[in-house]
């Protein structure tokens, strides 16, 4: 109940800030001086006391485009309707691209190597023995779960590329921006 109280304490203080009544005096050497209470105005100048009502002085200004510099709106322009900028969804991609490329050449390493180990096998079938034929056929099942493990990597970032492209989408981002 307390808190609730502060609060509401704080919102009325807030709105006072956006129309506020400013007393404004001008002393004997020239000086302008401002108040916001009546009592915080000298007596000697109380009656030259201007008053003036001052209303949200936060308000941003227009901004007016002036050729070869760049605007805010621009930058603005520039953004999806989240607020974010080409180098956020440039950057979301380039993570999951970079682990495509990484499995994706981890993959043809191992399966160029399963393939010289199956050629390997089928050359020399019937002159090895049981324990070689073993061998081979345990380290060719072992290459095989590693390109298994590869290829997960890359249906993880295709899908995680195609999931951020649909998310650029819905954003109204940029589609160059995923690409």
């Amino acid at each position: 109940m307390r808190r609730m109280i502060y609060i509401l304490v704080f919102l009325i203080f807030v709105s006072l800030v956006y129309a506020q009544t400013v007393y404004k005096w001008t002393d004997e050497e020239g000086v302008i001086h401002f108040s916001d209470n009546l009592d915080g105005v000298p007596p000697a100048y109380r009656n030259r006391v201007k008053v003036e009502k001052w209303e949200d002085i936060r308000k941003p200004e227009a901004a007016s485009p002036t050729p070869g510099t760049p605007l805010q709106d621009r930058e603005e322009e520039r953004t999806d309707i989240y607020g974010q900028d080409e180098a956020y969804w440039k950057g979301r991609v380039r993570e999951w691209k970079e682990q495509l490329q990484e499995a994706t050449e981890n993959y043809e390493r191992v399966r160029e190597e399963y393939i010289k180990q199956a050629g390997g096998l089928e050359a020399s079938f019937g002159k090895m023995s049981l324990t070689q034929y073993q061998m081979l056929s345990s380290k060719l099942k072992v290459l095989n779960e590693e390109m298994a493990k590869y290829q997960a990597q890359m249906d993880e970032a295709k899908g995680m590329l195609d999931k951020i492209a649909k998310e650029a989408e819905e954003a109204n981002a940029d589609p160059e921006w995923v690409k």
